[in-house]
């Protein structure tokens, strides 16, 4: 009996140490992600470098134009774009899936006239999560 209790003393503490363990993980990524967004309402290259890995590819569609896109170049992009006021915005992380060094993150970005949504890959790199790849889709509205 004392083993038993033992041995489910063990399972209870390891479990929630994991569970932590994975909570911190998944709040390190939604700090990643945020950076992706307040870089994209800002300009800010320095937030974009913080969130995608120099090497991450944007896959989608503009409108009916498919377009595969490096990292650099729309990171240079976004840089020049005009900075956007982020109370005529809304982006959201909807959906995180995480399993080891990788993770899946769904976001939803609700601007004037357009929905996106992102279907973010992200690799721990170094000890930090990093984009390394973009899927989007846009709907007018």
């Amino acid at each position: 009996m004392k083993n038993s209790s033992l041995l489910t003393l063990f399972l209870l503490l390891h479990t929630a140490a994991f569970s932590q363990t994975i909570e911190e993980e998944k709040a390190a990524i939604a700090k990643t992600i945020e950076f992706y967004f307040e870089g994209m309402m800002e300009g800010d290259l320095d937030k974009l470098a913080l969130a995608f890995d120099s090497n991450a590819r944007l896959i989608g569609y503009l409108g009916e134009t498919f377009l595969a896109i490096p990292y650099q170049d729309w990171a240079a992009e976004m840089a020049k774009a005009e900075k956007l006021n982020p109370g005529d915005f809304s982006n959201e992380l909807i959906g995180l899936e995480l399993k080891g060094y990788t993770a899946m993150a769904k976001t939803e970005g609700f601007w004037p006239g357009i929905y996106y949504f992102d279907y973010l890959t992200l690799v721990k790199i170094d000890g930090k999560w990093k984009i390394v790849h973009k899927t989007w889709y846009e709907e007018k509205r």
